[in-house]
């Protein structure tokens, strides 16, 4: 039986590392040993930070719906209960967009969302 040569195996794992490498500093894009671990690692950071990214969003689409509810003589927390009792279902990502596009808009939400808290109470 022929022997089996892996050279062509060997090479064509060792390109996709090394073109997953580019941009990298010193070595790490074109040494071999360096460049597999400093992919592994940033694959590792890719896994972890597509996770953060979705928290960090969440805080600043809150911090731009606070802004824009204070200057409508509102806290973030009563005017979502507000919005909760009126029965108005909009995420925190469109409010954000509605409060940093559409003041007009926002200013109605928080009206409605005033109106809902008075008859509650």
């Amino acid at each position: 039986m022929a022997r089996v040569k892996r050279g062509t195996t060997t090479h064509a794992r060792q390109k996709k590392v090394l073109k997953m490498a580019k941009g990298y500093r010193g070595r790490s894009k074109n040494c071999f040993r360096i460049a597999i671990e400093k992919v592994e690692k940033g694959l590792q950071y890719a896994y972890r930070d597509r996770k953060v990214k979705k928290r960090d969003f969440r805080g600043l689409w809150i911090q731009r719906i606070n802004a824009a509810a204070r200057q409508n003589d509102m806290k973030y927390s009563t005017f979502m209960n507000g919005l909760k009792l009126a029965g108005i279902d909009l995420d925190r990502k469109v409010l954000a967009d509605i409060a940093m596009h559409d003041a007009a808009g926002f200013t109605a939400l928080a009206q409605s969302s005033q109106d809902a808290l008075k008859k509650a109470a």
